[in-house]
């Protein structure tokens, strides 16, 4: 019965709007890192973007890696 308890907890906080929204808003920075590594033709830019990329792929991965870690 305690593991049951247990798992609801786990599936509520992994669960959380605020990851999924967290999540999204990391992906929406990555997308316009990808779009900007690729529409601009200057190196300045183009580390930038790979800046913005790299930005927005931590930021995914602290979300997903929260949905993981949920207990």
């Amino acid at each position: 019965m305690e593991q049951s308890e247990e798992r609801d907890q786990s599936m509520k906080s992994a669960n959380q709007v605020s990851i999924y929204k967290s999540l999204l808003v990391g992906i929406l920075i990555g997308v316009v890192g990808v779009f900007g590594r690729f529409a601009f033709d200057s190196t300045a830019l183009s580390i930038a973007c790979w800046v913005i990329l790299l930005i927005g792929t931590i930021w995914s991965f602290k979300a997903v890696f929260k949905i993981l870690d949920a207990k």
